[in-house]
């Protein structure tokens, strides 16, 4: 059986397309103004990449905030019913995981069957966010990908107090008119986004293997400053930022 999982998010469209339950092939994309338009791309992307037609996927799965905008899906499915059953299937022994994506950020609690047992979600505010990271990247002028390296040389973060992205750009700002080297601005940045990621997981409850999930978890910075709020090591798969895909598709092959 053929089965697809697409999940809008804020920044980035991903799709996923399993094949009698393994992975046959994964895209990301950027979303765009048009959620409806990048769902539909994701996937018509995918599928020509896998030399595959629409009428032999059998059924599709749509995830993320713009999940009601793929028009072609067979079912929605909330993020966090997919993040789970897309972490289950990268490994079976995951019990928390932490998503950080573009716009919102959440913690999960599984029990020992896998299924969803609590979870909290911040979705009001960008701090502690792909948004917020973005926000400090051009404030610096560094390029995202090199924040977690360039944090993995600071000799002393430096704190970021503020937990509204505003104003924490603010402080940002001050910092560098200071000539605070970027190294410890980037390093308490990741030290702030843990400092509010890392109480809503504790609030869930640290029931190791604990999976990261979501783009920012390519963050070097960010999961190590995780592993040290929550006082556990963080699993970060290769798939990670497709974790929400491959659970919708995973769900499709039930349905």
């Amino acid at each position: 059986m053929l089965s697809a999982g697409i999940d809008i998010g804020s920044i980035t469209a991903k799709c996923a397309v399993l094949e009698n339950g393994k992975i046959a092939g994964t895209r990301v994309i950027f979303t765009g103004y048009n959620a409806e338009n990048a769902g539909l791309r994701v996937f018509e992307e995918l599928l020509a990449e896998l030399g595959l037609e629409s009428h032999q996927i059998q059924k599709i799965v749509s995830t993320g905030y713009g999940r009601n905008s793929v028009k072609f899906s067979h079912k929605a499915v909330t993020e966090i019913t997919c993040h789970a059953a897309g972490a289950i299937f990268l490994n079976n022994r995951v019990r928390t995981i932490i998503d950080i994506g573009g716009q919102d950020s959440k913690a999960i609690a599984l029990d020992h069957t896998g299924k969803v047992k609590d979870f909290v979600m911040n979705d009001k505010c960008a701090a502690g966010t792909g948004r917020f990271l973005e926000v400090m990247s051009r404030a610096l002028e560094v390029d995202l990908t090199e924040f977690g390296a360039m944090a993995a040389k600071s000799s002393s973060p430096s704190r970021i107090s503020s937990l509204c992205t505003v104003f924490a750009e603010s402080e940002v700002i001050s910092l560098i008119s200071k000539g605070e080297p970027r190294e410890n601005i980037i390093a308490g940045i990741h030290e702030s986004i843990s400092s509010r990621v890392g109480a809503m997981a504790m609030r869930v409850g640290i029931n190791p293997p604990v999976m990261m999930t979501g783009g920012v978890a390519k963050n070097s910075g960010v999961v190590r400053a995780m592993e040290k709020k929550i006082g556990a090591s963080i699993e970060v798969h290769p798939l990670a930022q497709l974790t929400g895909a491959i659970g919708a598709a995973s769900i499709a092959q039930e349905i």
